[in-house]
């Protein structure tokens, strides 16, 4: 008797061709839709994205002649993912909803609605990879691979799954590369073989994120501040001959830009609207280098800015997660107190890895990366890495 596995079909040609794959393979497939949002107030140009996806899921079904549903989760994303966002954002943190969308959606409830249709695993059209090992007790061991294709590796947005997810889990498109998807879709002729991929949020759609936020978030007039090009008094710490706690959280504290004496340049609609590292939007003008965001403070209301992509207020040396927000995809390899190991980490999806090294102290993790690293920001979502293997994760303090 063929194993049951229930895709999420998305619309889009990555899902379309992974319930494809499993039929070759012999598996019995259902498609399912997640109906994920329905506001129709942060629609833009009258569109109805939800809908054409639904509607290009279904024919993707038809084509494949595998049974299809619609399944609406909008209560629980408003409750998880929506309303967690807007919290985070008015809080001048920078969370990933993507990241949040497969923890608590695709790999939670939808994986939960799937087990009730007698489903043996849950797919996705994900480029990343999956494996397993059996330990010396005898337990297997999940691993959390890139995907083949550098260029569309998504590995670092299932870095917050758990063991138990991942047992569950199936990604049929992670050992191709997105040419080959593509070239797989028109071979069969899939109906949304040359749809182009999707570059909204997880659960809007074609709707850009700032969009999102100025529809939801009540605008609110604060300060533009611009750090100084020279005599700005900050200096990247160097990386720590000590291993202490103290030692670790001097290196990855944040500069006080506050000490630079900053100076009014401008005004703003809303700290909550602004992210470490954003180069646009601002609509200050007349500056000899353009401006980048260094800092937000949502108490205040502040905007920090400097000018120039070199100026050292945009660099870090390291970073903290407290210790709630660590998460070990291979608990296995968890670093206890005192404990410290070097990985390869990234903090924002396609970021090129680059080296860190990790510290478990009592009261956090602390990260100092070898080179210093731009545009770090709080709430976004740190992922280290083991040659091509996802081995945890942590939001940024």
């Amino acid at each position: 008797m063929s194993k049951r596995v229930v895709v999420g079909l998305s619309g889009g040609v990555d899902s379309s061709v992974a319930a494809h794959l499993l039929l070759e393979q012999g598996y019995e497939v259902i498609g399912i839709f997640m109906r994920n949002w329905h506001d129709e107030s942060v629609t833009i140009n009258n569109e109805c994205p939800w809908i054409d996806d639904s509607n290009d899921a279904m024919l993707a079904a038809e084509w494949l002649g595998i049974p299809f549903h619609v399944l609406d989760m909008s209560a629980q994303y408003k409750t998880r993912i929506v309303d967690y966002m807007f919290a985070e954002y008015e809080a001048g943190r920078t969370p990933n909803p993507d990241v949040l969308c497969n923890r608590e959606i695709k790999f939670d409830l939808f994986l939960e609605a799937a087990l009730q249709l007698k489903a043996d695993f849950v797919a996705t059209g994900h480029y990343c990879q999956k494996d397993s090992f059996i330990n010396e007790q005898g337990e297997t061991i999940y691993r959390l691979l890139a995907g083949a294709d550098p260029n569309k590796d998504q590995s670092y947005f299932l870095c917050q799954l758990r063991q138990s997810q991942l047992a569950k889990a199936l990604f049929p498109i992670g050992h191709l590369q997105k040419s080959q998807v593509r070239e797989i879709a028109k071979e069969i002729g899939l109906p949304n073989a040359a749809k182009k991929d999707s570059q909204g949020l997880c659960f809007i759609g074609k709707v850009k994120l700032p969009v999102f936020l100025q529809q939801q978030l009540k605008p609110k007039k604060g300060k533009i501040v611009e750090v100084p090009l020279e005599n700005h008094g900050l200096e990247i710490p160097a990386f720590p001959q000590q291993d202490d706690e103290e030692s670790l959280a001097i290196a990855t504290a944040p500069f006080d830009f506050e000490t630079t004496h900053p100076k009014v340049i401008g005004e703003h609609n809303g700290a909550h609207f602004y992210t470490i590292g954003q180069r646009r939007g601002l609509g200050v003008g007349g500056k000899q280098e353009p401006l980048f965001i260094v800092d937000t403070d949502a108490r205040t209301n502040t905007v920090y800015t400097a000018q120039g992509e070199n100026h050292p207020a945009l660099l870090r040396r390291g970073l903290s997660v407290n210790n709630q927000d660590v998460h070990w995809i291979r608990t296995d390899l968890a670093l206890k107190v005192g404990e410290s190991a070097t990985f390869m980490v990234r903090i924002r999806y396609r970021q090129p890895l680059f080296e860190c090294r990790l510290y478990q102290r009592d009261n956090s993790l602390y990260c100092v990366f070898t080179e210093p690293q731009k545009s770090v920001a709080r709430g976004q979502f740190i992922a280290w890495y083991k040659d091509n293997e996802l081995i945890g994760s942590g939001v940024i303090s």
